[in-house]
């Protein structure tokens, strides 16, 4: 109980980044991509809440898995249209609807609600779980080891890539954690 409530806490603190850089910064000129990958991210986040959390979500899980499979959709068309960054937001938004959809739903103990927390038993094909948790671990290492670099001189000022790289960095970890959880 206390792991989950930690992990709530870690996430839901991720959606104040999220929501900053949605209010602050000028997309006109960062471009649509990266505001669609910013909601994409305070979209995950919140979905990543709703998991972990003891109570549960307020959304059912069909619910979610409609949202993830709309947000897959989206980014999976925008990465095949070549658009930069698409790709991680499209794969993030897949393993969370498989998260949600390979959940043992036999029992019914969350009722409709999206609750990882009281799961007792793994996931649908955990092989799927552990290719996806490794590419999530080393994503978040990658991703780590460019927050401790520091900006490249190529970065603008103001356009919020340590928010996003960090924020990268702790969903990657998390959803790592997560996804081998349930496979284990």
């Amino acid at each position: 109980m206390v792991v989950d409530w930690a992990l709530t806490a870690v996430f839901a603190a991720l959606a104040l980044p999220c929501v900053l850089r949605l209010v602050r910064l000028d997309y006109r000129r960062l471009g649509s991509p990266v505001r669609h990958g910013d909601l994409a991210e305070l979209l995950l986040v919140v979905a990543m809440v709703a998991m972990v959390s003891p109570v549960g979500g307020p959304i059912p899980a069909a619910g979610w898995q409609a949202v993830l499979v709309l947000t897959t959709g989206w980014f999976a068309v925008a990465w095949w249209r070549g658009r930069a960054g698409c790709a991680h937001h499209a794969l993030s938004a897949a393993a969370m609807c498989y998260m949600v959809t390979a959940m043992p739903h036999a029992g019914m103990v969350h009722g409709p609600w999206l609750t990882m927390s009281t799961m007792d038993s793994r996931v649908a094909l955990p092989l799927v779980a552990v290719a996806a948790a490794g590419y999530f671990v080393v994503d978040a290492a990658w991703t780590g080891i460019l927050v401790v670099r520091g900006p490249s001189v190529s970065v603008p000022a103001g356009s919020g890539q340590a928010s996003r790289a960090v924020c990268r960095a702790v969903m990657g970890a998390g959803m790592g954690y997560l996804l081998l959880a349930s496979a284990l």
